[in-house]
């Protein structure tokens, strides 16, 4: 059986910048972002890639033509050989009909109600229903789906089947929790033999969404929301925070079964709701590290109260004792760390497409595993990898190697080759583009696609922030660490391995000169783990540079500068190089060095 999952909307930005005032890239940001496709053959898991990585429209909420065209022709199908459509979203009529009803409840003029009941009526007819999604997928692709083949899955369901599948098909807790999806914003249940339960005594509405109550506070701060949330979670580390917090004190109220509320509830319509509470508490917004810093640990410790919350009631309701977290909150690897610590679960598992990224895998994986075809056992347990993406051979990077002319100079060498003259390269402060096999799937770069350099130098954070990536100076960078040396080097507590950045640690005292690069203000490190088996040459890169340099990592971010997606192909690679201060790129085989002025 051959699944294929696919998320975003044509005209969801449309409606959202002509409708709702959502302006500039936040349009993008509220319904449909991220979007992309999958794709499931027999339950394994074949294919994936996000739209932005093709279109290079960052967080782009398009619908994922190329991503669908590309995932069937990796395959090999056409669209007649695909049995299911999967799609992460179910705006039913009785979902149009209950937001009707606390439309109709809310304390507001009638002519606004009445305003607003017109736009959602517009936004469920041009965007979210499902014959709208039938059409567009109709007009988009040229192949007109057969209703029937066509299962639409509910937000938070796809989410928690997307960490089911990676976390390898195992009886599990989950928590889920995002910005919004159809009525709610946060639920939790277990996931027994691929068969979900929600349980619904604690779902948390929309309206007290702590996921959009966080955009805002990134919003305020001058951010880009449902976008730039780490910022805020990064800058937390510059301050403890305020006591008494007036996120605990005046938003946040906590109710039985795991339930949480807020003060006021959030309106997507008035974005900059909350301003004035935050100014009222915090004063008067200043655009300086010290005051962001107060809110951002204000609202750090607000998201581990709030979470902490619900899992004390998940862990009281299931006799499960693995624990998946999903959902745009679960990139919050600082918090990720405090919950498990805190808990009595023995793991939690936060995949690499925790945020909306990997809905459409895990669309496809309940599409497979509900169908009477496949009810006789769960999704299959293919070994798990991010690499899911687009892969060019030799041939064609030395082809576009060839069209960047004069621009640039290469050497084709060999693996062995390759791994040695870059560890040698990185023995110094240099700045290394790494471009390697297929590219990976999430948010954060793996390894693929990656900007790589060493983490012995105090000001190399400077360096890669304001020369490269030409973003704020106070963003900190993960670091790469081979899985058994992990325990050495930080504190990893229940943890043995963090393959996709979802924690984040405290570096061990002795470490911490030695790899002040990659150590935050708060000496903390938000820590990838790799293997040999699950990327062989980045594994060998760290073990020769480690051997030359006792320093037993590698700082790791993802290949682009600000504003822009990672880069997918060569092309995109080489532009990326030689508009920015990376000294040295490697594609594949071949490493590659600017030639003339820009050099």
């Amino acid at each position: 059986m051959i699944v294929l999952g696919c998320n975003g909307f044509s005209r969801g930005a449309e409606v959202f910048a002509e409708r709702f005032g959502a302006v500039g890239t936040e349009k993008h940001y509220i319904l449909g972002h991220d979007s992309g496709a999958a794709l499931l053959v027999d339950g394994k898991l074949v294919a994936a890639v996000e739209e932005e990585r093709l279109n290079r429209r960052k967080k782009t909420s398009d619908f994922p033509a190329n991503a669908v065209r590309w995932c069937l022709r990796e395959a090999g199908v056409d669209f007649s050989d695909v049995d299911l459509i999967a799609i992460p979203w179910n705006f039913t009529d009785q979902v149009f009909d209950t937001m009707m009803r606390e439309l109709a409840d809310a304390p507001m003029p009638p002519a606004e109600k009445a305003g607003r009941l017109g736009r959602i009526g517009e936004l469920f007819g041009k965007v979210l229903g499902q014959e709208a999604i039938l059409a567009d997928f109709a007009a988009r692709t040229g192949h007109t789906p057969d209703p029937d083949k066509v299962v639409f899955v509910p937000h938070h369901l796809a989410h928690a089947m997307t960490g089911y599948h990676m976390a390898g098909v195992r009886d599990t807790a989950f928590l889920v929790s995002d910005g919004r999806a159809e009525l709610f914003s946060s639920v939790t249940g277990e996931i027994r033999d691929g068969k979900i339960t929600v349980f619904e005594e604690s779902a948390i509405s929309a309206n007290d969404s702590l996921g959009n109550l966080f955009a805002s506070i990134t919003r305020f701060l001058g951010f880009v929301p449902n976008n730039d949330e780490y910022k805020v979670m990064g800058l937390s580390g510059f301050a403890g925070p305020p006591s008494p917090n007036p996120f605990l004190e005046h938003v946040l109220r906590l109710h039985e079964d795991g339930r949480y509320s807020l003060s006021r509830p959030i309106d997507t319509e008035r974005p900059r709701s909350y301003d004035d509470l935050f100014e009222k508490h915090f004063g008067p917004f200043e655009d300086t590290v010290a005051y962001k810093a107060r809110i951002a640990a204000a609202a750090q410790e607000m998201l581990t109260v709030a979470t902490s919350h619900q899992l004390r009631a998940l862990s009281a309701r299931t006799g499960l004792d693995h624990l998946l977290f999903e959902g745009g909150l679960a990139l919050n690897c600082v918090n990720n760390t405090h919950l498990l610590e805190g808990s009595r679960f023995r793991d939690m598992a936060v995949g690499f497409g925790a945020s909306d990224t990997g809905v459409v895998i895990g669309a496809a994986v309940h599409a497979w595993a509900n169908h009477p075809d496949t009810a006789d056992g769960p999704a299959y347990a293919n070994a798990v990898t991010p690499y899911l993406g687009p892969e060019y051979d030799e041939a064609e990077i030395e082809r576009t190697l060839r069209e960047f002319g004069d621009r640039v100079r290469w050497t084709r060498r060999t693996p062995e080759e390759i791994v040695e003259d870059v560890a040698g390269l990185l023995t110094e402060k240099v700045v290394v583009g790494w471009f390697q096999g297929r590219l990976e799937h999430g948010p954060r770069a793996l390894g693929h696609r990656s900007i790589l350099a060493n983490p012995r130098f105090p000001d190399i954070k400077d360096v890669i922030n304001t020369r490269v990536k030409h973003r704020e100076p106070f963003r900190p960078f993960a670091p790469i660490v081979l899985e058994a040396d992990a325990p050495k080097i930080f504190e990893m507590g229940r943890k043995e391995r963090s393959p996709y950045m979802t924690f984040v640690f405290p570096v061990r005292e002795e470490y911490r000169s030695l790899v002040p690069g990659a150590t935050h203000v708060d000496g903390t490190s938000r820590v990838q783990t790799i293997t040999d088996e699950g990327a062989p040459r980045l594994a060998a890169l760290l073990r020769r540079f480690t051997a030359l340099t006792d320093v037993p990592c590698l700082i790791n971010t993802s290949f682009n500068v600000a504003g822009e997606p990672i880069v997918c192909s060569p092309a995109d690679a080489l532009n990326c190089f030689l508009g920015t201060e990376i000294d040295y790129l490697v594609l594949g085989d071949h490493l590659v060095t600017k030639a003339g002025p820009s050099a």
